[in-house]
């Protein structure tokens, strides 16, 4: 994800909210009568792969500028969107598309601008189309990873990798304090002392945080339902999360004390005392582990199934091809 900057207050500006107006007739749908979902802009990571989405039969999706305005639905990556169309075809519905936090991009909780849109889809448990972070696991056995029995033998005590500079969590100062009272190996790019041999994205993660018993788990910022794959990368690992981030992270636990609460300590000296106790005291260690035998949380089981009964975006053409939203 790019860096944060004053950019945004620009690009408040230049996003305007568009008047209702219908498209010119040469303009029309699908000449198969198919329901048609167009993407406006591409996320982060480039170019939308429209190949791996299969919807609903009936409906399909596009990216082609020229066939926006006759689409029944439009898809906003809101943040990478420079501006809203000034224009809303009648009838057509616009859908604001965000995994990322409210605290990075403001704009979702701005009334106005969030009032244009028709439906949303974002990591928000409320979301009309949620998108927990577990959807990231989709062919991954997930349930597996969390059912492993973990040895604490031959591990190191804890890892970290931070790569992003955005913070809105202090989570580079409680890294680089917690670094000068323990043997903290860090992977990223910030406070980085320890090279990852071969980067094969989060196979590697899992492969490096294997070795350790805890991983620093610290979100870029703490909002609500905000639960990346930090924390699920490393309980699938075997590593204990040390968390830092949304509030209501417990919603998202796959059991009893799975993870540890930054919150819960009042500075970074104090959480790296109770590391060091746990790399000494196997049984308190274990009991962090304990969960993993036990039937996982039914609030969790639903985060799974949610994720894993279809991609968000075959869920989205499902609600709307329907008549919902």
């Amino acid at each position: 994800m790019p860096a944060l900057s004053s950019t945004l207050r620009a690009m408040r500006r230049r996003w305007r909210l568009p008047r209702t107006a219908r498209p010119p007739e040469e303009e029309g749908g699908d000449p198969h009568g198919r329901f048609v979902i167009a993407f406006a802009n591409s996320p982060f990571e480039g170019r939308l792969r429209l190949d791996e989405l299969d919807g609903p039969p009936g409906v399909r999706f596009t990216s082609r500028k020229s066939e926006r305005a006759g689409a029944d639905v439009v898809v906003f990556h809101l943040p990478t969107l420079v501006r809203l169309p000034r224009i809303k075809p009648a009838g057509q519905r616009w859908v604001a598309w965000s995994l990322e936090s409210v605290v990075n991009y403001p704009e979702l909780d701005d009334p106005a601008f969030m009032a244009r849109f028709d439906v949303t889809m974002t990591y928000r448990l409320s979301a009309d189309v949620p998108i927990p972070y577990t959807v990231y696991y989709r062919g991954v056995d997930l349930l597996a990873g969390l059912r492993q029995r973990v040895d604490p033998g031959g591990r190191e005590l804890v890892a970290s990798l931070i790569s992003s500079r955005i913070d809105h969590s202090d989570r580079i100062r409680w890294q680089r304090e917690l670094a000068e009272l323990l043997p903290l190996h860090c992977y990223g790019r910030v406070g980085r002392n320890r090279e990852i041999p071969v980067d094969r994205g989060r196979a590697s993660k899992h492969e490096i945080l294997r070795g350790y018993r805890f991983a620093l788990a610290f979100e870029n910022s703490i909002a609500p339902d905000y639960v990346t794959e930090k924390f699920f990368d490393a309980l699938i690992a075997g590593a204990v999360p040390v968390y830092l981030g949304a509030p209501n992270v417990e919603d998202f636990a796959p059991g009893d004390r799975c993870y540890l609460s930054v919150r819960d300590f009042s500075s970074p000296r104090e959480l790296a005392a109770y590391l060091r106790h746990l790399a000494d005291d196997e049984a308190d260690y274990r009991e962090l582990h304990a969960w993993r035998s036990r039937p996982l949380r039914p609030t969790f089981l639903r985060l799974v199934e949610l994720a894993d009964r279809s991609p968000p975006f075959v869920r989205l053409a499902a609600r709307l091809s329907n008549g919902r939203g």
